[in-house]
């Protein structure tokens, strides 16, 4: 079986952004029988170094960060992150599930907002790139809403592969940034059948992310996850977490295939304490129990 690291620090289960409480207060008592296991190791997140954060954001949006109480947990939650992709591109395991207190997607170079503080999936890229030698990754980013500061960061360098589920289509001349039109929504929180809406969007991310990722060949994939899909979230599409278990075992397979098996999964949005008790720990499980 795959080494599975989990990356948490004891801040991310208390609330630090607009949450519905705190979202992970059942953490990391709703994953000790999977902790318990051979194959799977709990690292605490460290908080990110500032050198780090500034080869991405300016020192306005570091000062920006320090004055919001409500980003409190934005250093370890990027240095888990960056410890995560870390620890899977030198082989100490071999894929990951990051859990964060803030999120990042919506963090541009000098902005911040949206229950996002640092971008850490672009700091860990960036990390890598110059500790490690490692050059091309993807990015499936599935939280319910645009991944804006991260396609800002990004949208000029050839060697990420950004594809976003949103509210739109959109491809760039390279081919390397893809916006895709999520289905589900409106429609889907009036009583549509959550099995159809679960098999649709796991279908979508499977024909739109596979060809593209198989073709681009990165050294490593994330899977920017949010559960703000999850029917009674605050992004809902209607979806349970049977969906969010498909796309697990897609991507697993996928980064088989495609880098060795190389997988880091960062959460994103998501607000109900319920919901992410219920639908997190079946994906680190999946994680485990790959072969």
């Amino acid at each position: 079986m795959k080494k599975t690291g989990v990356f948490y620090h004891p801040s991310f289960s208390r609330r630090s952004y607009l949450t519905q409480g705190a979202r992970l207060e059942d953490f990391p008592g709703a994953i000790e029988h999977i902790l318990a296991r051979d194959n799977v190791t709990m690292y605490e997140s460290p908080p990110i170094e500032e050198e780090w954060i500034l080869k991405v954001h300016t020192p306005e949006l570091i000062r920006g960060v320090e004055a919001d109480t409500l980003c409190s947990t934005a250093w370890h939650s990027a240095g888990g992150v960056l410890l995560a992709g870390e620890k899977v591109c030198t082989g100490e395991i071999d894929n990951a599930f990051a859990l964060i207190g803030a999120g990042g997607h919506h963090s541009g170079r000098n902005y911040f907002g949206g229950y996002c503080c640092f971008n850490d999936v672009v700091i860990t890229i960036t990390y890598l790139r110059e500790i490690h030698n490692i050059r091309r990754f993807a990015v499936l980013d599935t939280d319910a809403h645009h991944g804006d500061g991260t396609r800002d960061l990004l949208y000029s360098d050839p060697d990420v592969l950004h594809v976003c589920f949103c509210g739109m289509d959109s491809v760039s001349d390279d081919g390397t940034k893809v916006d895709v039109t999520a289905p589900g929504g409106f429609w889907a929180n009036r009583g549509s059948n959550a099995k159809d809406a679960d098999e649709q969007y796991a279908d979508k991310v499977k024909s739109e992310f596979y060809q593209r990722v198989a073709d681009f060949e990165p050294d490593l994939i994330f899977w920017y996850f949010g559960f703000d899909t999850h029917k009674g979230d605050y992004g809902s599409l209607g979806l349970s977490g049977r969906c969010y278990q498909k796309i697990a075992r897609f991507m697993l397979q996928t980064a088989e295939e495609v880098t060795g098996g190389r997988l880091e999964v960062v959460l994103a949005g998501g607000s109900r304490t319920d919901i992410a008790t219920n639908v997190i720990p079946p994906i680190i499980e999946i994680l485990a129990d790959w072969e």
